[in-house]
């Protein structure tokens, strides 16, 4: 049995951050992650981030580890990594189990914070399982850690701000985009990421979806259909496009598995694209000295899970009686970013969804 003031679990943004400030308050901490690297998505993302330099804008994704990795380091006498550690269970009695190494390991710390993060949505639709269907989050992988193309042709379903970034790094590695299609009546991402899209002849198609792939041993061909108003299916608007590869980026839903092993009062909030945990303004939820941050809190961007890590880890750290000696201005700090990053017509969505579930 493995003892600890503070564990954290996933070594994403949000993670990283919570062990830096749980860390830098006083408190001992184990940090897990079931790769073997931290950084989570950053390591894929090689556009340059919005928000204010607090949140490391204008920093590509994949620099962002490095910066965040080195404050980490700061603490290493606090702060112990475990990578390739998958946490497989979180019991009543605060007890962790976990799988490292074909090792079955437990933990006990005093508080958890968990940042578990999030998976793709998949749609449902004929032979969706063809060799040549791949998620974003996939594909990203593929030419941005391996540098290998998925294919030749690739048609993105999905029109937020993933699917219009990653069809425009797919054009800069030389892969033609047959399109970007999605439901609603409007592109969901920013204009800016669209303008980059459609100046370099690719078409954005509202309120179409796919209804089948065609193909035996891997993807040829998709058939679309057109959709109304209400997003219902228009008969006899179907028609077929030619392509290897379809990329779905119909976004994510939050990884709450151990929220819901442990008891944690849950709620299935829309605007933040799932089942969520209840949790107070201190990011503790239902469950005493379990605290949240990131994307399996409700799915926004890279930056708010970075904040968010950082208000979870300076207030557990608090809960155990390591108090940061500027624990209040930092806390209100955090409080603002968070606000900032939320306002405006972008964030109307997560703070309607926020309002549902915050103590």
């Amino acid at each position: 049995m493995i003892k600890t003031e503070i564990a954290v679990i996933g070594g994403g943004p949000a993670g990283i951050c919570a062990a830096i400030n749980a860390a830098s308050s006083g408190a001992e901490v184990i940090l897990l992650d079931r790769d073997s690297h931290l950084g989570g998505q950053l390591i894929k993302q090689t556009h340059m981030f919005f928000g204010s330099q607090k949140q490391h804008a204008s920093k590509r994704g994949i620099d962002i580890p490095y910066i965040l990795n080195a404050e980490l380091e700061k603490y290493s006498d606090k702060i112990k990594v475990m990578l390739d550690a998958t946490v497989i269970g979180l019991y009543e009695d605060g007890v962790l189990t976990v799988e490292q190494g074909g090792k079955y390991i437990k933990i006990k710390p005093e508080a958890i914070i968990v940042a578990t993060g999030a998976s793709e949505k998949f749609p449902a639709f004929p032979n969706n399982d063809l060799p040549g269907i791949y998620g974003a989050g996939a594909v990203q992988t593929l030419m941005n850690v391996y540098g290998v193309a998925p294919g030749n042709s690739v048609f993105m379903v999905g029109a937020g701000n993933i699917g219009l970034i990653v069809s425009y790094q797919l054009l800069q590695a030389g892969i033609k985009v047959k399109g970007v299609i999605c439901r609603s009546p409007k592109y969901g991402g920013y204009a800016v990421h669209a303008s980059k899209l459609r100046r370099m002849g690719v078409p954005i198609m509202p309120q179409h979806r796919v209804i089948y792939a065609h193909g035996k041993e891997k993807l040829e061909k998709i058939t679309l259909i057109k959709l109304d108003e209400n997003k219902r299916e228009i008969p006899g608007t179907e028609f077929d496009i030619e392509t290897d590869v379809l990329c779905i980026s119909t976004g994510l839903t939050p990884l709450g598995e151990l929220l819901w092993q442990i008891g944690c009062e849950m709620k299935y909030v829309p605007e933040l694209s799932g089942h969520v945990p209840v949790r107070n303004r201190e990011l503790e939820t239902s469950v005493p000295g379990i605290f949240v941050a990131g994307d399996v809190a409700g799915i926004e961007e890279a930056s708010s899970a970075m904040v968010e890590g950082r208000l979870a880890g300076l207030c557990c750290a608090k809960k155990l009686g390591f108090k940061n000696k500027d624990f209040d201005a930092l806390k209100e700090d955090y409080t603002k970013q968070l606000h900032d990053l939320r306002s405006g017509p972008v964030g109307e969505t997560i703070r309607r969804g926020l309002v549902k579930i915050e103590g």
